[in-house]
């Protein structure tokens, strides 16, 4: 047995040296005709260390920095050649490729940004954080309780934005001598202004019911995944029901570990089919796209696993119903939001239909949701998240002038 896990780590290596070297030799080819801004230009950056697969990190990003642009130009930095050849296809501002430590230095040199931007906590932030005339932001790439919300590595970046109160008061209690009121901005969530996409069904009077759950998991502590103890029923309720419509997203790594994982989730994309071609009107959506927002923002009803999920909901300040882990091992924090969810049992997934019902029409639901979308987020209001991020850069570059002035260094 140890002789065969020797063997795929090797092929695995082997499978990811190739990639990368294929990845280098299209960079090196498109690199040349890729457009590159003009020293001096660049105000804001968006340093991003990591490979592909973290990508959807900088990602929800995009449409807040094209707006952001238009007053205050942006790049991001990538570090990665993979990342650098998504981000010349794909990223709506311009992309600088600094591979090596010489390239940053470079890029310091030309751009002199004054606010540097870090959407996760990689280890090769500290090769950007060595430069002193900038300030260095962390602006996160989501909202959760989780335990990555409060380390402390926040003390490492002269700022962060942040999302409202709920993470105001992580911080607090996390860290200690942390000036919050100095160095902690509160913006809502921009990216909640932008979400995108067209929905792919009429406008009617269907209940649009949106089942997004997470996958099985690695290890016990992190079985949140629904689908095989949930999934099956909440579809077959709401696919029966002709007053509602049924989108199904699963997490694209649904079915990769548990074989009755997977199967379950193959019966939930049959039956949508099957629902379908029985009632062409229905219009149910299996949606396993790259786009993510209209499914959150159009839904009247959301049920999700123990996920990111949760927040990018709550964001919207729509119902929204989490299913509870069948799991005994499954580690639950069951402090803010989720001590006072709207909880869906595996034994009580009959009657979804009724609970979606409740959530978007009862005023007592409605109420305890409206409270914990202020508590996260504060106003949702559309542009109120984007106009307060805005604030917070003008706010930076504010700072960033008086303080260069008092140095005579403006």
């Amino acid at each position: 047995m140890p002789i065969l896990s020797d063997v795929r780590t090797a092929v695995r290596l082997a499978e990811r040296l190739l990639k990368s070297r294929r990845s280098r030799r299209d960079l090196a080819r498109q690199l040349p005709s890729a457009p590159v801004p003009t020293p001096g230009t660049i105000e804001i950056a968006v340093y991003f260390a990591d490979g592909p697969v973290n990508m959807y990190q900088v990602r929800q990003w995009y449409a807040p920095l094209a707006e952001l642009a238009a007053t205050h130009p942006v790049a991001i930095i990538s570090r990665s050649p993979g990342t650098m050849l998504k981000l010349l296809e794909e990223s709506p501002v311009p992309a600088v490729y600094a591979r090596q430590v010489v390239d940053l230095e470079r890029f310091v040199d030309e751009q002199a940004p004054k606010v540097v931007l870090y959407v996760n906590q990689n280890a090769r932030n500290f090769q950007m954080m060595r430069y002193g005339r900038m300030w260095h932001v962390f602006v996160n790439h989501g909202e959760s309780d989780k335990m990555y919300m409060t380390t402390n590595q926040f003390k490492a970046y002269d700022y962060a934005l942040i999302a409202g109160d709920a993470a105001r008061d992580r911080l607090a209690d996390a860290l200690w001598d942390y000036d919050l009121d100095a160095r902690a901005i509160a913006i809502g969530r921009p990216q909640a202004d932008h979400f995108a996409g067209a929905v792919p069904y009429p406008s009617d009077d269907r209940t649009v019911v949106l089942y997004a759950p997470t996958w099985e998991g690695d290890r016990p502590a992190a079985a949140y995944g629904s689908i095989a103890s949930h999934g099956t029923t909440i579809a077959d309720q709401v696919l029966a029901s002709p007053r509602h419509r049924l989108v199904y997203r699963p997490h694209p790594r649904s079915g990769v570990r548990e074989a009755d994982y997977k199967a379950a989730h193959e019966r939930i994309v049959a039956a949508i089919a099957r629902a379908n071609a029985a009632d062409p009107s229905a219009h149910h959506v299996y949606d396993d796209g790259p786009e993510l927002g209209w499914q959150l923002a159009d839904a009247d009803v959301a049920i999700t696993d123990i996920s990111a999920m949760i927040y990018d909901r709550l964001a919207v300040g729509k119902p929204l119903i989490v299913t509870r882990p069948v799991a005994d091992e499954a580690d639950v924090d069951e402090r803010g939001y989720l001590s006072d969810a709207n909880w869906l049992r595996a034994s009580d997934a009959s009657e979804i239909v009724a609970r979606v019902d409740a959530a978007a029409n009862d005023a007592e639901e409605l109420a305890k949701l409206r409270h914990w979308v202020h508590r996260y987020f504060g106003d949702t209001t559309p542009g109120v998240a984007t106009a307060r991020f805005h604030g917070a850069v003008e706010r930076l570059l504010a700072r960033w002038h008086e303080v260069a002035s008092e140095r005579g260094e403006d």
